[in-house]
């Protein structure tokens, strides 16, 4: 009863200051919307327990009311992170819902079973969502209007063209995912490429797919740690995997680069940043969502903080660009991916799993929208150099 009777002050104190497409509807068949119009978003209450998620509706207390089925919520994904984000904005605002994640030491066993855990739910998860090449990380839409599939091609030649890739150079991926980009480095500069993944679901597809393009002399997939990694490379790569390294870790993370470097090596840091000076997480408890759901072992740190452990580890920056625009567009077609084929997706993983991964996508979507996170990449190179190498200007890089 107490709960009922702190609903009706929520919704009444809610409706006075905004207008949602929602509509929220009781146990005992009750509806409430929060808008003349139709509402986009439905959330079913099955009990007056359950209450308590809406009534401090942070996006951790909603989002893990709807992973663990203690709530339902009908509607497009993109809607629901609209509402659900205005709400926690709201609450935000009365109370303070920012609460702060942290991940536990970043051991090799540990960061190990955070990818596995992410990324070994399925090659065919993830098929069905992705680009046919399977790349999982920010495309480049250089014109605006390219598909995914051509975004991702592109986004890869920008980074070969930025690290000014050139033929019969050796190339070490850190992060290979399925492979694409080392498959895409040896069929067009005959390169010498190895990939290393913690994930077995990938290296395994991935030495698939250079057998199927013809690459096996050239391109060679390892499941391996980064910090074993031996050898000398020409140029090294880093896509989408330095959000696993820590922050205390990513001065030895560059370091690890650096050493991994010929003198006269280029290497490219492409990843996911916060947008908090701090480097805390999401706010209205984002971070804390992913954390607990998605990233176990993920930590972003501000673009300042990167540059900094980047200088720490013996490396110099030479460019930096911004790709948030371009995230937020990979993300919302992942999305728009992934509802359109949600039944061959349900019938690959779990209910539960299904839920995490849909309010995760479009959650990205709205954080890479709301300037929650970015994403950047930076070339760089060995500290201490010469300039001499280093080119004039930019336009190498769009030629």
């Amino acid at each position: 009863m107490f709960d009922e009777i702190r609903l009706k002050a929520w919704s009444a104190g809610l409706r006075s200051k905004l207008t949602l497409p929602l509509r929220v509807e009781l146990w005992n068949g009750e509806r409430i919307d929060f808008s003349p119009a139709a509402p986009r978003v439905t959330v079913h209450i099955p009990d007056a327990g359950a209450l308590r998620y809406l009534l401090k509706p942070s996006l951790y207390n909603l989002g893990t009311a709807y992973v663990e089925g203690a709530i339902g919520v009908t509607g497009r994904a993109r809607d629901m992170l609209d509402v659900v984000g205005t709400l926690a904005a709201s609450s935000a605002a009365r109370g303070g819902l920012l609460q702060r994640w942290r991940p536990g030491p970043h051991t090799r066993a540990q960061d190990a079973a955070a990818v596995r855990y992410h990324y070994d739910v399925s090659n065919d998860f993830y098929r069905a969502w992705l680009d046919p090449a399977m790349v999982y990380s920010c495309a480049y839409f250089e014109q605006g209007d390219e598909t995914l599939a051509d975004a991702q091609r592109k986004k890869i030649d920008h980074i070969l063209r930025k690290i000014g890739l050139r033929p019969g150079q050796s190339l070490l991926d850190i992060g290979c995912g399925w492979g694409a980009l080392a498959i895409r480095a040896a069929q067009r500069f005959g390169a010498r490429c190895v990939g290393i993944t913690l994930s077995e679901n990938q290296a395994a597809l991935a030495r698939e797919q250079v057998a199927r393009a013809g690459m096996g002399h050239l391109v060679e997939i390892r499941l391996e740690d980064y910090r074993d990694v031996r050898g000398k490379f020409d140029r090294v790569t880093s896509v989408g995997m330095f959000e696993h390294v820590g922050l205390r870790q990513l001065p030895a993370y560059f370091a690890r680069m650096r050493a991994l470097l010929e003198d006269d090596g280029v290497a490219m840091n492409h990843g996911i940043t916060s947008t908090n000076i701090h480097s805390r997480a999401a706010p209205y408890g984002g971070g804390e969502f992913i954390g607990r759901y998605v990233f176990p072992q993920g930590e972003l740190g501000h673009i300042g903080t990167v540059l900094r452990a980047m200088q720490e580890g013996g490396l110099e920056a030479l460019d930096v660009e911004n790709l948030r625009r371009h995230y937020a567009r990979t993300c919302a077609a992942w999305t728009d991916n992934f509802e359109a084929n949600a039944a061959h997706i349900k019938t690959l993983t779990d209910a539960r799993r299904f839920r995490i991964w849909h309010v995760y996508l479009a959650g990205c979507t709205y954080a890479f929208t709301n300037d929650w996170i970015s994403l950047y990449q930076i070339v760089c190179r060995k500290a201490g150099k010469d300039p001499g190498a280093i080119p004039w200007s930019r336009r190498y890089m769009y030629q």
